[in-house]
């Protein structure tokens, strides 16, 4: 049934995708296709399983191509995976968890996740870092019975949905509100490139959620638009039936246009969900990822400055100790140390971050370029083909309408 209310929509095309690695034998590629939903289970227990195809000539994969199921749990597991090994990348953004119960098993529904996770899985695989990822080599090659153990073995961190890690964000910035009640002292990073993209950030999200509501205003009008026209169609070729002369020939084909027009209104729309509306909330998520990087980076740069602080005041205890010769030195010169190795390994965590995160947010901008500008030419060609069309179905009516005036 799925498949066959598939193939009733996906001809509006695809979503715009990420740039895939090349397929070419002449270099190392891997590419990957999340395709044939199909509904497991009954009731509360049923859920949609995709069909995760991989071509590669990787040496580390065991074949060249190899397909597994998968179900939306196993990406969550593995952006979760991700988040938690690679600090400082920018982790490509899962389509939300969280949708009305009507709609869960609409084929609409399920083909715009499909794609969602197609482009999710293809920006990880496409990504020079993440595409080495030993997890990532797990979700494409391991049996689901692999998968499962992996994804019921996941504790700590790991247990830490998408969707909360935003809130480490809002976490550092209380340390603000803390200092006015003269709680704690605030740490945060004083540096002019990083506050700017704060504000970047921050602001490209509103920008972004904002013509993403609209663009959904718009999806909502022509559905509606078609459904009146579709009704409208229905009534006056009704009243056509009642008049044998010329008018009711001409109620009847005024009936027949509407009922067209309202068929290519339906088609619009869904093309305008696919290819404008979905891109937009795609962004949306992907800068809410970044929000989360943001928030890695800032609870990395509070650790090191308090790992900073703790070992200045293990010099001052070690000096007095030194002075008095007491049995307490070998303890305390031992626990010095560990504590100077923890610091400087903070410290390059949070270079690290930094760095990654100056080179993610120049990628981030140039694939930004590209997909937006792909996604509002999708927009302007479908309203350009919408309006012509339906010029051309009113413009064939008129010479009739005109004889029976």
């Amino acid at each position: 049934m799925i498949a066959t209310q598939q193939q009733q929509i996906s001809g509006s095309g695809p979503l715009p995708s990420p740039r895939s690695p090349s397929s070419s034998q002449n270099g190392p590629y891997l590419s990957v296709s999340v395709t044939d939903p199909a509904k497991m289970g009954n009731g509360v227990q049923a859920y949609i399983s995709y069909k995760v195809i991989a071509k590669t000539n990787l040496p580390e994969y065991q074949a060249q191509e190899k397909i597994v199921i998968r179900r939306y749990s196993d990406f969550v597991w593995l952006r979760d995976r991700l988040f938690e090994k690679y600090k400082g990348i920018f982790i490509p953004p899962l389509p939300e968890k969280n949708t009305v119960e009507k709609f869960r098993f609409s084929a609409e529904f399920i083909e715009m996740r499909r794609q969602a996770l197609n482009i999710f899985i293809n920006r990880v695989a496409s990504h020079n870092g993440l595409r080495q990822s030993e997890d990532l080599r797990i979700f494409l090659q391991a049996d689901e019975q692999t998968m499962d153990r992996a994804r019921s073995q996941e504790t700590g961190l790991f247990k830490k949905k998408p969707a909360d890690l935003i809130q480490i964000f809002w976490d550092v910035q209380s340390k603000v509100s803390d200092v006015v009640l003269g709680k704690e002292k605030p740490v945060e990073e004083s540096n002019p490139e990083y506050e700017k993209l704060k504000h970047y950030i921050f602001e490209l999200e509103d920008h972004l959620a904002e013509a993403q509501k609209h663009a959904y205003s718009l999806v909502k009008r022509h559905r509606d638009l078609g459904e009146s026209l579709s009704n409208f169609g229905k009534a006056v070729k009704l009243l056509g039936t009642s008049e044998d002369n010329a008018l009711g020939k001409a109620f009847s084909e005024l009936g027949a246009k509407s009922e067209l027009i309202s068929i290519k209104l339906q088609k619009e729309a869904h093309y305008l969900l696919m290819n404008f509306e979905e891109p937009l909330k795609d962004y949306v998520r992907a800068v809410q990822s970044i929000k989360a990087t943001i928030a890695e980076r800032a609870n990395a740069f509070r650790q090191q400055c308090e790992l900073a602080e703790t070992i200045k005041f293990k010099e001052i205890d070690l000096n007095k100790l030194r002075l008095t010769r007491s049995e307490k030195l070998f303890e305390a010169e031992r626990e010095y140390e560990v504590l100077k190795a923890e610091g400087e390994e903070a410290a390059q965590r949070f270079q690290t971050i930094v760095r990654l995160m100056n080179e993610e947010i120049v990628q981030f901008q140039e694939q930004k370029t590209l997909e937006m500008g792909l996604a509002f030419h999708e927009f302007a060609k479908g309203q350009a083909r919408l309006a012509n069309g339906i010029s051309e179905a009113w413009r064939g009516l008129l010479p009739k309408l005109e004889a029976c005036s």
